[in-house]
Formats: C-alpha cells, structure tokens, sequence
C-alpha cells in the first residue's frame, strides 16, 4: 500500500481522520498527516521538511508555489472557514450578533484565549484594534503560542475563545457561540498542492481531487467547514 505523507493546516485536523479513511477504501492508498499552525508549517518547509501534499491558508500556500516548492498545476481550493467564538458546555452564550454586542461580550469577559499566530489570531488582533478595545481585552488576554485556544475554555483559564470555528469544533466539552459577524471579518480559504520534490504525483494528485468531491463535502461541513 502507497503511503502519502501531508502537513496540513490545523483548521482541517477535525475532518482529516474520516477524509483519510474514506480515500483510502477508494484508493488503497494510506494518508498520514501531521498538523500545526501554516505560519509553523512555512517554516518546516523552508527548513526542508519532507511532504508529499500541503495543505495551508490560501496565502501560505501562494508562498510556496511562488517558491517553487509547490507544483503549480496540482493547486487547489478545498474550503472556506470563519473566525468564530466558543464558550465552556453548558455557559450562557453570550450576544456576539452584531459588532456592538460582540464588543461588549468580549469587554465583559473575565478572560479571552486566542492565538498568537494562525489567521484567526491575525484576525482577532487586529479586529479588537478597530473595535477600540484592545487594551481592555488584552489586560486579560489568555494568548497561546500556538494550538487550540477552545482547550483553556476547559482549565476555565478563559470564558470565551476565539479561532477558526473548525478549530472550535475540535475540542470536547464546548459550544460554538456563532461566528464573529461576517461583515467584520473575511473568511480564511484553505488549498493544497503537491509538493514539487514528492515522488508519489500520482497517488497525491488523487488525494487533492477526492477533497474536492462530493463524498468529501458533508465530512468537511461537519468539522465546521465550507467546501
């Protein structure tokens, strides 16, 4: 059995098991994949770190086509994500519905977790920067290198957490309050190519088309993505 080796973003970790499995009774060729942060995955690759398929944010994947590091025929766009805020099980959910009610749950918060890096962490940053209060939020700020920001909603190191709602969704033991509203934020888009060193083309090329599927579809809407 061929073996593919992926370095996916984090955003895709919770529909990646069932993705695997179902590509590979149709192909009878096994994915493994390891996960972190695009900023972290950029970094690996430039190190040289061996893959036969990446899967990043749209833009860190156009860094690596413009490096030559990417097969420039073989990208594609899987699916769309946005920032969202979840809560401890069981919590009141706050009003995150319109930007004024959003301010006030993120101010009333004993404390928000988010990311310092990854797109929802860029995104945060800057939107609490617009919004006028990112002195209060920060003072209070739970802000992680790296990783699952939902994971502090149960030390109760934070009340709310904030990243890709598919990231959210990872974490037992706590609900997605909604999404930031959208008129505040732009969706990430995450794509994948193949690597320009794999040897494995073929078998790769057959794993960026199944993500692009129908039978992949309802996988990825239940991890909290958009095809």
């Amino acid at each position: 059995m061929e073996v593919i080796r992926v370095l996916s973003t984090l955003a895709v970790k919770g529909a990646f098991a069932e993705l695997a499995a179902l590509f590979q009774r149709s192909s009878d060729a096994r994915v493994e994949a390891d996960f972190a942060p695009t900023l972290a995955l950029l970094e690996r690759l430039r190190r040289g770190e061996a893959a036969d398929v990446v899967i990043l944010t749209r833009e860190g994947l156009s860094e690596m086509l413009s490096e030559h590091r990417v097969a420039a025929a073989s990208y594609v766009d899987i699916a769309k994500s946005w920032v969202g805020i979840a809560a401890k099980a069981g919590r009141t959910h706050p009003d995150i519905s319109t930007e004024a009610a959003l301010r006030t749950a993120l101010v009333q918060a004993r404390a928000v977790a988010y990311s310092r890096i990854g797109a929802s962490g860029i995104l945060f940053s800057e939107l609490i920067v617009r919004l006028g209060i990112a002195h209060l939020v920060n003072a209070h700020a739970v802000i992680i290198p790296s990783g699952l920001t939902a994971e502090r909603l149960i030390t109760d190191e934070a009340d709310l957490a904030v990243q890709q709602i598919s990231e959210l969704k990872q974490v037992e033991g706590v609900e997605v309050v909604g999404p930031i509203p959208r008129e505040l934020q732009v969706p990430a888009i995450f794509s994948a190519g193949c690597m320009m060193a794999t040897d494995k083309v073929v078998v790769a090329e057959q794993f960026l088309k199944f993500l692009r599927s129908p039978e992949a579809v309802p996988v990825l809407r239940e991890a909290g993505l958009e095809p």
